[in-house]
């Protein structure tokens, strides 16, 4: 890492010639091994910059809270209230592009440089294009997620309509638990998918201006699958802390994404070595 050395630096963990050898994807030869242990560094780094940050850090991470509060009042006003757990889950396969400004903050801060909200908020226009496809990709797969998790209810409960009080009422019955199970299980599955291949891609895009989204998803897909441990770890994570900031009424948000965000970057770096 440019600057410092990163955890898998400390150690002397490098590019294995033998796996690089034996797949020739992109990037393979600059995929770092990572241990558990790390996924804390990441975290305390994430930490650090957040509070170097400060307020341009909050308050990018307030405008995840209030897009929550927004969604939340719309799908109640229209009658879709049932939607709002598909919907938080899909927040959580969108996250990596949102937080682009976070990484663009970390970025600037590892450079020894001050980061102000605009570049935060203008951070995608380095790499424009591809992020723009990342976007749309990603948003692509959170439809489907809504619409096969609708799909679910309607085929497991068909006489019941679509309302925020139907649900509520079906949840609490032996029929509701299996329904739980059910889109817990493909939720999940949708959830590991958009990790695969988004655990690092977006930052990396940030990082290498012209690089594409499925290319460097390829790289996230490598670098996953080569630290299943700490990379499970990591995952569990960010499920774990963005649930608790939906849970709070997306107030936690304002500190979850940031620190997640920032942190983000900081795997990333830990993870890909410079070229």
């Amino acid at each position: 890492m440019d600057g410092h050395q990163t955890p898998s630096q400390h150690h002397g963990h490098g590019p294995n010639d033998s796996f690089t050898g034996r797949v020739h994807l992109p990037y393979a030869d600059q995929i770092r091994d990572v241990r558990t242990q790390d996924v804390f560094e990441w975290l305390a780094a994430g930490w650090r910059d957040l509070t170097r940050g400060g307020l341009t850090s909050v308050l990018y991470g307030g405008v995840f809270a209030l897009a929550g509060y927004v969604i939340a009042f719309g799908l109640s006003e229209i009658g879709h209230g049932y939607l709002l757990l598909p919907v938080a889950a899909a927040f959580t396969l969108v996250a990596p592009v949102l937080a682009i400004g976070f990484y663009q903050i970390s970025k600037r801060l590892e450079a020894g440089e001050r980061a102000s909200l605009g570049d935060a908020v203008t951070a995608p226009r380095v790499n424009l294009f591809h992020l723009m496809t990342a976007g749309l990709v990603l948003m692509l797969f959170a439809l489907i997620w809504v619409r096969v998790s609708t799909l679910i209810f309607a085929l497991m409960f068909p006489a019941t309509g679509f309302s925020t009080e139907a649900m509520l009422a079906q949840l609490a019955t032996p029929a509701g638990l299996v329904f739980l199970l059910a889109t817990g299980l493909i939720g999940g599955a949708f959830a590991a998918t958009a990790f695969l291949f988004c655990a690092i891609s977006l930052p990396m895009m940030l990082d290498r201006p012209g690089s594409d989204f499925f290319t460097t998803a390829l790289a996230s897909m490598q670098a996953v699958l080569r630290n299943p441990r700490a990379m499970a770890l990591w995952a569990a994570i960010i499920a774990v802390a963005t649930a608790a900031g939906i849970a709070t009424f997306f107030i936690g948000l304002i500190i979850v994404m940031p620190l997640i965000g920032h942190a983000s970057w900081h795997a990333y770096r830990a993870l890909i070595a410079r070229p």
